[in-house]
């Protein structure tokens, strides 16, 4: 399966020409093995929404990456399954037909797959009614793009978590793998010229 265009990307792009602090984490990490886990529970985040390919799996691949087996693990004994939630723009989208894609990822990762029409970054809303919360700060978004999953959590007032190192570049998508790199150059430069993203009340536990 292959991910078709995605409008929402592209109005998002407009946006960051504006807002570009949009697109700069509140946490930078290398991969999921370096998320606190418990300290983010015990400062107030109640629910954890993942990005999928080349964050936790293989791009479209249904298991967690063998190397991030005790990570994934620990984030379900501290949050509980119910609490956490995949969110790919592909399995669960309208490209996932009969949503087939996304019932093989929740059976191979023990957590829902979110059913979504909107792409990231344009279905916060939907996320925050499918977690029954109305409190988008107890949320967090761990993602390896920063124009989707980032900016979905910054543009919703989310936690946004960003995994700098994807699990590899084989079977990638073409044209996210070009985008991908040209937001780690854009990142290096906002930070160089200290852009910091929006304020959250994690803020005072976490380095920045």
């Amino acid at each position: 399966m292959v991910q078709s265009f995605n409008p929402a990307g592209i109005r998002s792009a407009l946006t960051l020409l504006r807002r570009p602090y949009l697109l700069v984490p509140h946490m930078a990490v290398s991969d999921i093995r370096a998320i606190p886990f418990d300290q983010l529970h015990q400062h107030g985040i109640k629910y954890m929404v993942f990005d999928k390919d080349n964050c936790l799996t293989a791009p479209y691949a249904d298991h967690i990456h063998a190397d991030f087996q005790a990570a994934w693990s620990l984030c379900k004994q501290t949050f509980s399954p119910q609490n956490l939630l995949i969110v790919s723009n592909s399995a669960g989208t309208p490209d996932d037909i009969n949503n087939k894609a996304a019932m093989d990822v929740e059976r191979a990762l023990g957590v829902q797959v979110l059913r979504h029409r909107d792409k990231k970054p344009a279905c916060g809303n939907e996320i925050l009614a499918h977690l029954g919360t109305e409190d988008p700060g107890q949320v967090a978004v761990v993602g390896d793009r920063l124009a989707t999953d980032v900016v979905l959590a910054n543009l919703n007032s989310m936690y946004s978590i960003w995994t700098r190192h994807i699990v590899t570049a084989k079977g990638d998508n073409a044209v996210a793998a070009v985008l991908r790199r040209a937001e780690h150059c854009i990142y290096d430069e906002l930070k160089k010229r200290g852009t910091q993203p929006p304020a959250h009340f994690l803020d005072k536990h976490f380095l920045k």
